[in-house]
């Protein structure tokens, strides 16, 4: 089920609020978690065993952290100082078998219907044996709980968050109906005191919501499903088209995988919000950014966030890493061990973030595009800073700050060719052509697309820049519009709304883009 579909919106999410204005406030928390398991259990089926084990599995985990902790405690009190130290390593043992135990046992089954088909044909390759594999049916949303649910679970284990005695509030938290297709990535800290507040529909929260949904539905029909056609047509037959037409596609793509995934958060983040559920935000104008780095930290945020926290700082402050930039410290410089370190937890990072994506060598080499271009980005830093410093050149020029975002906008687009080509072949047969087949005087525009589709594009990413450039000046446009009279208010709202019923991508012709993360 798309969060675009009517099933979604008018089917399912309506029914929810008109039941859960009229739930009594002690079990309005358990209706929002019978609503997603009714929406899990309408995709997935049987499947829903698995988010279950899930979240037993954290649920218990954290339990029996709090238990061990609570002992150390109190026998730390009973002691000396001499001998506490002693203790605390004894049962932060204890904790770390249990920790270890959980994550091989949630990361088993991600692994089991995402990546054992993938794996055994590397065997087959590597040994020419002929292993067979039944490509397995993966529940909805695995790829999103589970770094949710790892995320709960080593939060609990340092005891950065309580362990949750209220098994309810912990199965709401990973199977939420409006994340847990395509998130954002949840950490427990997130939405406690969300999950905790059981408020009422209010008509402004109501309006906000709504609005928030029109808008992603407005990126996703205007925008992405408009240039849907073209990007299939050139992705699936790139020899018949020149370099200039494939980068053009490329491009359209890169547009198109930010519409429908940005316009799928707006969708999620508003459905939320008519509960008066603040769910993080998962985008902020990425394209507004000067360097990969910044991107990366614009874009999918809850996932940056998640290995960031979770692989980059567990790597650099590891012990062998340790040991390995102290040496380099005292025998090269401070630099080079600096270096070394990241580039160590930036491979990890990127290694996992791109076998996240999807169990095939096109993500991989992905990821390691970015980890390339993000490490050669530190390396480069003091040199890049001479160089400004001697030409006299600020980097908060104008014209040095556009040329930064263009830079970094062209490497993006770069790289998701890579991310939507069906193989490497392909990937590596369309940069080809954009390098060595450029012709401006020969793109195809016409395909798939007319003049009115373009008309209706271009406006509707107008639309789009104007709201992201406000936004990126801390200007909100719903909460200015809120601010007008009812009438003016109301036109802007019918307006958008027509937009999307008038000019929106649909019928013969058109071919929907299908929800690109949530087979992630």
């Amino acid at each position: 089920m798309s969060y675009f579909s009517l099933k979604y919106l008018i089917v399912f999410l309506l029914t929810i609020v008109v039941v859960y204005i009229f739930t009594p406030k002690k079990l309005k928390r358990l209706l929002l978690l019978l609503a997603s398991y009714a929406l899990f259990l309408k995709v997935s089926k049987k499947l829903v065993i698995f988010l279950l084990l899930s979240t037993l599995s954290i649920y218990i985990s954290g339990l029996l952290f709090k238990k061990i902790d609570d002992k150390r405690d109190i026998k730390i009190k009973a002691v000396d100082k001499e001998k506490r130290k002693e203790i605390k390593k004894k049962y932060k043992f204890k904790k770390r078998i249990i920790l270890i135990c959980s994550i091989i046992f949630i990361v088993f089954f991600l692994f089991i219907f995402k990546y054992l088909t993938f794996f055994t044909n590397i065997i087959n390759i590597v040994f020419s044996s002929d292993i067979k594999i039944l490509k397995l049916l993966a529940p909805m949303g695995i790829s999103f709980y589970t770094l949710s649910a790892l995320s709960y679970l080593i939060d609990v284990y340092n005891e950065k968050v309580e362990a949750e005695k209220n098994i309810v509030k912990v199965m709401l938290y990973l199977s939420f109906f409006p994340t847990i297709l395509e998130g954002p990535i949840l950490k427990y800290s997130d939405v406690k005191d969300e999950f905790e507040k059981k408020s009422k529909v209010t008509y402004k929260n109501f309006c906000f919501g709504v609005q928030r949904i029109f808008y992603g539905l407005f990126k996703k029909f205007l925008i992405a499903d408009r240039l849907n056609m073209f990007v299939k047509l050139v992705f699936n037959n790139y020899t018949n088209y020149n370099g200039s037409t494939i980068l053009l596609a490329a491009i359209f793509y890169t547009i198109l995988l930010y519409m429908e995934f940005s316009g799928t958060m707006d969708v999620v983040i508003g459905s939320a919000e008519i509960f008066d559920i603040k769910l993080p935000e998962n985008f902020k104008q990425p394209f507004f950014s000067k360097n990969i780095s910044e991107f990366w930290s614009r874009w999918h945020i809850t996932l940056g966030l998640w290995f960031k926290n979770y692989i980059f700082y567990p790597v650099s402050l590891s012990k062998p890493v340790k040991k390995l930039t102290t040496f380099l410290r005292n025998k090269v410089t401070v630099r080079f061990s600096v270096i070394v370190m990241s580039a160590i937890s930036l491979f990890a990072v990127w290694s996992l973030n791109g076998l996240w994506h999807g169990a095939g060598f096109t993500y991989i080499v992905f990821g390691y595009y970015h980890f390339i271009l993000i490490l050669l980005g530190n390396i480069f830093e003091p040199l890049i800073v001479k160089i400004l410093n001697k030409l006299k050149i600020s980097r908060q020029n104008k014209i040095y700050k556009f040329l930064q975002i263009i830079k970094t906008s062209f490497l993006v687009v770069l790289g998701e060719l890579i991310f939507r080509a069906k193989d490497l072949t392909t990937a590596v047969g369309m940069l080809k052509s954009i390098f060595t087949n450029f012709n401006i005087t020969k793109i195809n525009f016409l395909l798939g697309m007319d003049i009115k589709d373009y008309i209706v594009l271009i406006i509707s990413i107008i639309i789009v820049f104007i709201i992201s450039m406000l936004r990126e000046k801390n200007i909100i446009v719903r909460e200015k519009i809120s601010e007008k009279r009812i009438v003016i208010r109301w036109i802007i709202y019918y307006a958008l709304i027509l937009s999307v019923i008038v000019f929106g991508a649909y019928g013969p012709g058109y071919d929907p883009v299908e929800p690109i993360y949530a087979d992630f």
